[in-house]
């Protein structure tokens, strides 16, 4: 079956065939070279190591402008990488930023009600430091420690430890620290952070 042209079709083969011939115009044999090379009183023995040679920078430069491309190919993916983890660090920052303390207290592990100030280091009691956290972010996990420490200033105990997952803004949270007989008497503090962010304090004397 003949194949039909369009008018179209038609114009842009006429194109293509003048730029073919022009092309081969263009072209020379190796004869020619050689005769041209005669003319210069140039060698025309060097004429096949010389396309060789040729043949290879050009290979060389393509292979060039494609290493080129890679490595403009491999910044741009690392470039966005990097600033894809700022953005998420920025806005977890922003995010764990916003958490705060609503309320705490200070209680006994056999009674959690009310807020002790004042602790009898007699009976060995184990100390609660319970904390209400607000717009704690919902499915994440909070790296928290708290400072346990004495009346000289020297921290006794530091508890590290990470949350559940976080399934409501308002989240309780707590430390814990036995207080043994031999513990120094006077006033106490005990410190909260997030991520390394004072988020809150009590203090309670012991006695």
């Amino acid at each position: 079956m003949t194949q039909r042209l369009t008018q179209e079709q038609l114009s842009q083969i006429v194109t293509e065939v003048e730029g073919l011939q022009v092309r081969r115009e263009a072209e020379l044999d190796q004869q020619q070279v050689r005769e041209i090379l005669q003319e210069l009183n140039l060698p025309p023995e060097l004429l096949d190591e010389a396309l060789i040679q040729l043949n290879r920078r050009q290979a060389l430069e393509v292979q060039q402008r494609r290493n080129r491309w890679i490595t403009s190919g491999v910044v741009a993916v690392v470039v966005v990488a990097i600033a894809s983890t700022i953005f998420l660090m920025q806005q977890q920052n922003s995010v764990l930023s916003r958490v705060s303390a609503q309320q705490d207290g200070i209680t006994l592990v056999q009674n959690s009600s009310g807020n002790l100030k004042t602790i009898s280091r007699q009976t060995n009691p184990e100390v609660l430091y319970r904390v209400t956290l607000k717009d704690a972010p919902l499915g994440k996990k909070l790296a928290l420690f708290c400072n346990w420490i004495d009346p000289s200033g020297e921290i006794v105990k530091q508890n590290k430890y990470q949350t559940r997952e976080i399934n409501t803004s308002v989240w309780d949270t707590q430390c814990r620290y036995i207080i043994n007989p031999t513990a120094t008497v006077g006033n106490w503090k005990v410190q909260m952070f997030l991520e390394g962010r004072q988020i809150s304090d009590e203090t309670f004397e012991v006695k």
